[in-house]
């Protein structure tokens, strides 16, 4: 006979010896000593687990073998219920062991910081007016020699054609590389700052958040251009990267920055597709999170064990490696949200694995990496597809 174990409404305990001592080596429940005896009370997860794939059988108050809907069904349901437990199937499934988040009680030191190289970016003056095109958030420099001096020592804007700069002679500036040579340059234009971002405003209300990430990497030494052609917002080229061409060969970006300020919702099944196309296109894809700090409450569900070079991590072995946040296909996630789950991870010394439960709840993760940009005021997160 299989494992039984019984539910009476609130929780599921397991009594019987054998099957005690089978499950908690197996790292299930949580061991309690009633009148003398060590029995097993289960997490809901845990239990429906236990029936659907472990061919157990749960007993109620009356001895009425009790089926998946009527225990899901008394569960607490409040939030993604079926996400969260598909999730920690698919972990489960994996031979690996997922733990109730409550359970961790420490910095595991699991979560390294990942440094990107920087530099410094050093104004200079711009000996020429340039006119910006209200409808267009662009401006153009008709001035040869200057724009050839932006575009080939700082490589701001576009000079001729994209990939063909003699094919044309002016440069082109985009609202972001515009604002940064006012603020850091002196640039003059037809138009004030102030003007600038009030148009650039009605077209995108976040235009200030991501020119906060734009100017943050400039600083650095950094180019960002537009990544637009692969479903972000800006693509990223470490200091040293220039335009000019070797060999006719054109320097690709290994870098796009996704900006999501904390303000800001996003169906997760749009957030991924941007992580799938950047790591289709094999570059790495890494999100900012600028805006204001909110408190709001953690939803971290579980800590997850890995694999170890003898076998699995355990409980009595090693220290939990990911935290998970379990998702659905069909949700939203705010910015405000995603940035208090990596907070969370980083205080418990974990990294965060995102698991996204689709329609045929098949379960794609994504895990969460920290950057340390020297001196930055923000801190950015690399987030890549994992097989686990």
């Amino acid at each position: 006979m299989g494992v039984v174990f019984e539910f009476n409404g609130e929780s599921a305990v397991v009594r019987d010896l054998v099957s005690v001592q089978a499950l908690d080596r197996s790292f299930y429940g949580v061991e309690k000593k009633e009148k003398g005896k060590f029995e097993l009370e289960l997490s809901a997860e845990e239990a429906l687990y236990l029936l659907d794939v472990r061919n157990a059988e749960c007993k109620g108050p009356s001895g009425k073998l009790l089926s998946f809907n009527d225990i899901a069904k008394k569960a607490d349901r409040s939030r993604k219920f079926l996400a969260r437990y598909f999730c920690y199937k698919d972990w489960r499934d994996r031979g690996l062991i997922a733990r109730e988040f409550g359970e961790a009680k420490k910095n595991y030191g699991r979560n390294p910081v990942k440094k990107y190289p920087s530099g410094e970016f050093k104004p200079f003056g711009i000996a020429a007016k340039g006119l910006f095109f209200y409808d267009d958030l662009m401006t153009v420099i008709d001035d040869d020699a200057v724009g050839a001096q932006l575009y080939d020592n700082g490589w701001f804007g576009q000079l001729g054609t994209y990939k063909a700069r003699k094919h044309g002679r002016f440069l082109k500036l985009d609202a972001y590389e515009t604002l940064f040579l006012m603020r850091h340059c002196g640039f003059l234009l037809n138009v004030g700052e102030k003007r600038l971002i009030e148009e650039a405003t009605k077209r995108r209300s976040d235009f200030l958040a991501l020119y906060e990430v734009y100017e943050d990497w400039r600083l650095r030494g950094c180019v960002l251009k537009t990544g637009f052609k692969f479903g972000t917002h800006f693509r990223l080229y470490l200091p040293g990267a220039s335009p000019a061409l070797s060999n006719d060969d054109w320097m690709h970006s290994k870098h796009v920055i996704h900006v999501f300020p904390r303000e800001s919702k996003m169906l997760i099944s749009e957030w991924s597709r941007a992580i799938r196309v950047a790591h289709g296109v094999k570059k790495t894809f890494i999100l900012a999170i600028p805006g204001t700090k909110r408190e709001v409450p953690s939803e971290i569900d579980y800590i997850l064990y890995h694999r170890a070079k003898d076998g699995i991590e355990t409980p009595k072995n090693a220290g939990p490696r990911f935290a998970m946040l379990a998702l659905s296909e069909e949700e939203e996630i705010g910015g405000q949200e995603l940035a208090k789950a990596i907070e969370t991870s980083k205080k418990y010394g974990l990294d965060l694995m995102l698991a996204i439960c689709d329609r045929e709840t098949s379960i794609t993760h994504y895990l969460v990496k920290r950057i340390a940009l020297p001196s930055s005021k923000f801190e950015y997160y690399e987030i890549e597809w994992s097989q686990p």
